[in-house]
């Protein structure tokens, strides 16, 4: 999740498609990961939905904004 919050400072920095790009494959990865912790009874089912769902709404109001402003 630290490579995908990464990426989102970069793209919020300056946005291109690229960046968007970069975000959103790292956030696939960071919901990759959280499913396999789930699956093999690291997290449980609701903390890993509510981990994919910060995720989401951290991509959503970072391109409210850059598409505003």
């Amino acid at each position: 999740m630290k490579k995908y919050f990464i990426a989102l400072d970069s793209y919020v920095a300056e946005p291109s498609p690229e960046l968007k790009k970069q975000v959103l494959d790292s956030m696939s990865a960071a919901y990759s990961k959280i499913d396999k912790a789930v699956k093999r009874g690291v997290l449980h089912r609701n903390n890993g939905a509510r981990k994919k769902s910060q995720l989401a709404k951290r991509l959503s109001v970072v391109t409210q904004t850059a598409t505003e402003g």
